[in-house]
């Protein structure tokens, strides 16, 4: 009798100890969406970055053909990859050193991306030395930098400002037709005001700021935050050098293409 009420007592005990059968979620699988581009071919991406990638498309022969591109902080790389299939001569991806995030730029690139030799994927730290970005430009035109930067969602970060501002400044050409494109959205609109101190530090380095474009999506990115009439908001913004421009679009906080693993 004691060694059954022993041994029903040991397995009370281990009970404790056992996660229930629905503790643990399943692993999510990628998710695909279809963006399709401006002349009816179409890749994968998810649901964001689709108003930066038409701007790109749509203005292709000035903006980006036959010149270098950079982006920072690139996510998935949409708008790099997107520059690529339209004629940009080389296409720098770049986002925070981490080795599973870079793995997934390169991934995005080699199976959406046809001008393989002339795109690269590569971790950068902003406010950092450019010369590891710089390498992959002809020699000739390392120390001049790119002819177009793309800063996707990344105002939001705002310690961060001054880095940015920085890295803009040691990589941007300084031919007149050199941009950089800022596309950002204030999806936090009690934030804003943060937010917009970014083109303020960008005068400070002697770039000139014009509101190009403001646009307002069907739907907000986060529907729990408060201020939605704010969120839905999107407005674009122009910095440029006295002899060079700098463009700035605001657009979904988000963009991602798909991957291996799932994760944006």
């Amino acid at each position: 009798m004691s060694n059954t009420d022993d041994s029903d007592g040991d397995d009370g005990a281990a009970g404790l100890f056992q996660e229930p059968e629905d503790f643990y979620q399943p692993e999510k699988q990628p998710t695909n969406v279809e963006h399709c581009l401006l002349n009816d071919k179409g890749h994968l991406l998810w649901n964001a970055g689709r108003t930066i990638a038409d701007y790109i498309e749509a203005n292709k022969d000035d903006l980006i053909k036959d010149k270098s591109v950079l982006e920072l902080g690139a996510g998935a790389g949409l708008p790099s990859i997107v520059a690529a299939l339209n004629g940009a001569k080389i296409v720098v991806v770049t986002d925070y050193p981490d080795a599973d995030l870079i793995e997934n730029l390169e991934w995005n690139v080699k199976h959406n991306c046809q001008q393989i030799a002339t795109t690269h994927a590569c971790g950068y730290l902003w406010g950092a030395e450019t010369k590891t970005i710089k390498q992959y430009l002809p020699a000739t035109e390392q120390e001049a930098g790119f002819d177009v930067l793309i800063l996707a969602d990344l105002l939001f970060n705002h310690s961060e400002h001054s880095k940015l501002v920085a890295t803009v400044v040691q990589t941007l050409n300084r031919t007149p037709g050199a941009q950089a494109l800022v596309f950002f959205t204030p999806y936090r609109p009690w934030l804003y005001e943060k937010d917009m101190a970014f083109f303020d530090l960008a005068g400070e380095a002697s770039l000139e700021v014009t509101k190009i474009m403001e646009k307002t999506m069907e739907k907000v990115m986060f529907e729990e935050d408060p201020g939605l009439a704010l969120v839905a908001n999107k407005n674009l913004r122009k910095v440029q050098r006295p002899d060079e421009l700098f463009e700035s679009i605001v657009e979904s906080p988000q963009s991602a293409f798909t991957s291996p693993s799932g994760s944006p």
